[in-house]
């Protein structure tokens, strides 16, 4: 039987990256339930980094992951993980209230978001749509870059990674005993990093639940005439009904719904589809040639839809890393700190080898039954859709 300082359940995006930043720092074991890293909500996520996505609340995050996305060290591999694309915000003449609410929320962060007319954006447009706010940040992030970055960068610190390996039962006596489909493993610190699935190995642990809600996206692929160009920005229904971008020459479009499932392989609803390419229909004069693919991601969320992370002060060992649904990539870099940070100090190596990376902003702690949450407060100077 291996033992381990940390047992971390989940390797898509949340757990690669805490191995990744805590494995020089202690023994660690990544456990996922797929034959493969990132199949679930990682590998389905047409991810985009912006100033304001995510809103107020987590915009800092993603601030300050910005420098390391963009310029990441040399163990990440040191290309940008960011190609510019710009999002185009749009809206029906009477709905300009709500474009510039949208801004004034952000213009008192700093985010300046310009008047543009939408149709010199977005060839095709149709008339209606005659309101339109500019953001020249927002660019499409590499996830599977970055997220095969993070786990190499994992296992050059000693992590290993188990696959096929559904977690069973989990149950401390003084250290964590972990079942799994592939084996027993033992740890100091359990780290539930498990995605959609985070409420159910929280209570096989017997640790606390939070009400960790698996939400629904539809993602289509199209052909379209005229074809999508490179040069085409996110374009986004002010009221957050649709939202397209393009991919290859292909056009991505997604209804932008939230329809609440169980932990499973998501899969795309027919009805969904059809909603999407109706709103996107509504909106362009595009021709529809063909619907290529279409596929289905599950976005996570807490009750108050942020990002949690923090140990359960009602069971030992217990650390809690919950991305909230669509800020997991955008915000991954800084998040990943607090979570490292909080893995490593509570158990340091035998060894005596440094136990607490460097946390990168001041934490503000509140509850949420019984979970330390780690609200995004920066000390600045220092930087998750899909679905």
């Amino acid at each position: 039987m291996s033992r381990y300082d940390i047992v971390i359940i989940g390797a898509g995006i949340a757990g690669a990256s805490l191995a990744a930043r805590v494995a020089p720092h202690a023994r660690v074991l990544m456990i996922e339930a797929e034959t493969q890293p990132g199949y679930h909500a990682t590998g389905r996520s047409a991810a985009f980094w912006s100033e304001t996505y995510g809103g107020p609340d987590i915009q800092p995050l993603s601030i300050a992951s910005h420098p390391f996305l963009i310029d990441p060290p040399a163990e990440m591999g040191g290309e940008s993980f960011l190609t510019p694309r710009g999002q185009l915000f749009i809206a029906a003449r009477a709905d300009r209230q709500v474009l510039d609410g949208f801004a004034e929320t952000f213009a008192a962060a700093g985010v300046t978001l310009t008047e543009t007319d939408p149709a010199t954006r977005c060839p095709g447009l149709r008339p209606e749509w005659s309101e339109g706010l500019w953001d020249p940040t927002c660019s499409d992030i590499d996830v599977a870059r970055l997220h095969a970055a993070w786990l190499a960068l994992a296992r050059r610190g000693g992590a290993e990674l188990v696959c096929s390996a559904n977690v069973t039962g989990a149950k401390r006596e003084g250290h964590w005993r972990v079942e799994t489909r592939a084996g027993v493993f033992e740890g100091d610190v359990l780290v539930n990093a498990a995605g959609a699935w985070a409420d159910p190995v929280a209570q096989l642990a017997g640790a606390s639940a939070i009400g960790v809600t698996p939400l629904r996206r539809t993602m289509v692929q199209l052909r379209v005439d005229p074809p999508a160009t490179a040069a085409l920005p996110l374009v986004t229904d002010a009221r957050d009904r649709f939202y397209f971008k393009p991919e290859a020459g292909r056009l991505w479009l997604s209804p932008h719904d939230e329809i609440p499932s169980i932990p499973c392989d998501a899969a795309p609803d027919e009805l969904d589809v059809a909603i999407a390419i109706d709103k996107l229909q509504s909106a362009v004069d595009w021709r529809i040639e063909a619907v290529e693919r279409k596929w289905a991601g599950l976005r996570s969320f807490a009750p108050d839809r942020k990002p949690v992370y923090g140990f359960d002060p009602a069971r030992a060992g217990a650390l809690l890393v919950r991305r909230a649904g669509r800020f997991r990539h955008p915000d991954c870099p800084r998040r990943v700190e607090a979570g490292g940070g909080d893995a490593a100090a509570h158990r340091a190596r035998p060894d005596g080898r440094a136990s607490r990376p460097r946390t990168l902003f001041d934490p503000a702690v509140s509850r949420l039954n019984g979970w330390t949450r780690r609200a995004a407060l920066l000390s600045f100077g220092l930087r998750n859709e899909g679905a």
